[in-house]
């Protein structure tokens, strides 16, 4: 498993809706500046799907990333299967004013996990 973790000085069900809403997706959801996340859709329940289109701004590459929800309890945990088939999950914990927002995946197999580590 891979996991990534952030730790943010703010009202939990702001994270969450920033963390849920399409509007909020696309301004976030992309690994570096010179990507971005052209659209999202989510229907956020038990076998609902997600979905959203990254793409590098210089227009040389686009991918589709969705998925499934396996597990949805309110403002706490998210857990999906991906369209290829590997688990995410996504814990939201609140530590006072802070909310640590913990996301784990299973590697993929095309490229190397310290590479999918870095990004």
């Amino acid at each position: 498993m891979i996991t990534i973790e952030t730790t943010i000085n703010a009202d939990l069900a702001k994270v969450w809706d920033r963390w849920i809403k399409p509007e909020h997706i696309v301004k976030w959801n992309f690994a570096s500046d010179d990507w971005h996340c052209l659209k999202a859709e989510n229907d956020l329940m038990k076998e609902g799907k997600f979905s959203s289109t990254m793409a590098a701004k210089d227009g040389s590459f686009s991918f589709d990333f969705s998925g499934t929800y396996a597990y949805v309890e309110e403002l706490k945990r998210i857990e999906s299967i991906m369209e290829d088939g590997r688990k995410m999950s996504v814990s939201f914990i609140k530590d006072g004013t802070l909310i640590k927002v913990v996301e784990e995946f299973e590697p993929e197999k095309e490229n190397n996990i310290e590479m999918q580590k870095a990004e």
